[in-house]
């Protein structure tokens, strides 16, 4: 995973990284799809993103996008959240 992606958690599930709070159903659609790609990445750790929501945050939701890596290190936009 390239470091301009990097985040708090990483995990490697069926070959592919995943990078920060990526949602689980963002993560079933790339191992359905299995694009080539290193994986997806969520960087840094946005309010509402799995793991930073709850009581905690207040209901309050930043907009992220989770980003699927290819194999170059380039990104694209694989879903986005508001």
């Amino acid at each position: 995973m390239p470091q301009q992606f990097a985040a708090c958690h990483t995990a490697v599930i069926q070959g592919f990284v995943i990078e920060g709070h990526v949602p689980a159903v963002d993560i079933l659609r790339l191992i359905k799809e299995r694009p080539q790609a290193i994986g997806l990445a969520v960087p840094g750790m946005p309010i509402g993103s799995p793991g930073m929501d709850g009581a905690t945050y207040g209901g309050r939701r930043d907009a992220y996008q989770v980003l699927l890596i290819r194999k170059d290190g380039s990104a694209v936009t694989f879903n986005s959240y508001s």
